[in-house]
């Protein structure tokens, strides 16, 4: 059995509230970041809390994109786990263009290696401008 997987994290900063704390349009995003990258979904659970933020899972049937919003910071907490053939890369282009963050920590982790070390961080950084033309990223995680 391959348990080789794709595991990105990602922190969003200098997202707009309103973007947020709106639960339809994160789980809009979400699907629609999950089936760009090739995944296929089976269900989503969202939550808006109250006074504000949103958290919520698309299971999928790689794994699972999942997202912790703090609107009155202007930051999100994604998490997208995969294996086959999906394309985390690719949602993470979808969630830049629909949250529209000021910058973006992306950190990359290969899961279920063999080996005595399981885990490996293929890359973090630290993307200034990872609005809609940030190439620098697309080109960080392609690499």
């Amino acid at each position: 059995m391959d348990t080789k997987g794709q595991h990105l994290l990602v922190e969003y900063y200098g997202c707009q509230k309103a973007i947020l704390d709106d639960v339809r349009r994160i789980e809009t995003l979400l699907k629609r970041a999950a089936t760009e990258a090739g995944a296929t979904v089976v269900q989503s659970i969202f939550h808006q809390f109250a006074p504000q933020g949103v958290s919520g899972v698309v299971v999928i049937e790689e794994s699972h994109l999942s997202v912790h919003t703090w609107p009155e910071t202007g930051y999100a907490a994604v998490d997208f786990y995969t294996c086959g053939d999906c394309s985390p890369e690719r949602a993470h282009d979808i969630l830049v263009e629909g949250l529209e963050p000021r910058h973006a920590e992306v950190m990359y982790v290969e899961r279920g290696l063999r080996g005595p070390r399981s885990m490996h961080v293929r890359e973090h950084r630290v993307d200034a401008g990872a609005g809609p033309a940030s190439d620098a990223m697309r080109r960080a995680l392609s690499s």
